[in-house]
């Protein structure tokens, strides 16, 4: 037996996931996102500028490709779990963080413009306590 990752079995085969996959609740997406993040430490994340100074509406949709919504948001287990895409709103929304929590893992005023991944990951896993 030869270990193939799914990108090559989708082009030889047609792969249906489960369905109706347990329903991972607000830690376990977290912790999800952390690993994830940890498995690049040394990768150099997008921040997102001045997120608390935007109204709601405009902070929503802030995102920034490369950015540490965008490594969770790459992966397709957080996908099948419901998160729609990469930005901010949407972020806040699906780990269910509230914007002073989200604004300590992704706002510029704390790193800059860029952040290392495994800052990034101990933002996340402060916010799981």
């Amino acid at each position: 037996m030869r270990h193939q990752t799914l990108d090559q079995l989708h082009a030889v085969a047609k792969v249906h996931r489960d369905p109706t996959p347990p329903a991972m609740d607000r830690t376990q997406r977290l912790e999800r996102w952390s690993v994830l993040l940890e498995r690049q430490p040394n990768r150099l994340l997008t921040a997102l500028t001045g997120t608390e100074y935007r109204l709601s509406p405009e902070r929503d949709v802030m995102r920034g490709d490369g950015s540490p919504i965008s490594v969770a948001f790459e992966d397709p287990i957080l996908c099948d779990e419901g998160l729609k895409d990469d930005t901010y709103g949407e972020a806040k929304r699906f780990f269910e963080l509230s914007d002073d929590e989200l604004h300590e893992i992704v706002c510029y005023c704390h790193v800059g413009e860029t952040m290392r991944s495994s800052w990034a990951a101990l933002s996340v896993r402060a916010a799981i306590g």
